[in-house]
């Protein structure tokens, strides 16, 4: 894999994001939507494993994958988008994309427990650590929502971004929903 990673920073209710494009032989896809403060590992992972250079963006409207997901954000934030369409890269294990990949089917305003997510990949909830380290290790937070995995009590558990987010982010769909919010464990 080689190609170019293309970063830019916007400014969000969860504080700044950084996101990032890599754009290869399968074209401009969404790599990267962190949290400041891990931003510079994640960007540093993504620029070896796809041997890319980095080049901040002068202007995400000149990445059409920057730009989809720039307005994308825009409409998560506002109430207005409970699903995401921006074409995805994944960098990670086979069992580390499943896990991702399971996050992009939780439903808008639904939470499952590490668990409950473990049996859907048919891995039984014994293997619910591995999928708190998969989760962990998610790069697109926000778009694979990994915020919406709990502990099998309800409580809050274990995000990169600080639970405060987590629970903004969670607060932030229960109101976009009319307050209900479904639980699976």
């Amino acid at each position: 894999m080689t190609g170019v990673l293309t970063t830019t920073t916007i400014s969000s209710p969860v504080g700044v994001l950084t996101l990032a494009s890599i754009t290869d032989d399968d074209g401009p896809r969404v790599a990267l939507v962190e949290f400041g403060h891990r931003a510079p590992e994640a960007l540093e992972t993504l620029a070896d494993a796809y041997r890319a250079r980095v080049e901040p963006s002068p202007s995400p409207v000149a990445c059409p994958a920057l730009s989809l997901l720039i307005d994308e954000l825009g409409r998560y934030f506002a109430g207005d988008l409970r699903a995401f369409s921006v074409p995805l890269a994944l960098v990670g294990t086979a069992f580390q994309c499943r896990v991702w990949e399971a996050l992009g089917e939780i439903p808008y305003g639904q939470v499952v427990s590490y668990g409950a997510l473990a049996r859907s990949l048919g891995v039984g909830a014994g293997a619910s650590r591995a999928v708190g380290a998969a989760n962990g290790a998610n790069r697109l937070a926000i778009v694979l929502p990994c915020h919406r995995v709990v502990a099998a009590d309800g409580s809050l558990h274990g995000y990169g971004g600080g639970l405060e987010r987590k629970r903004w982010l969670l607060d932030h769909e229960r109101t976009a929903v009319g307050g209900l919010f479904a639980r699976s464990v």
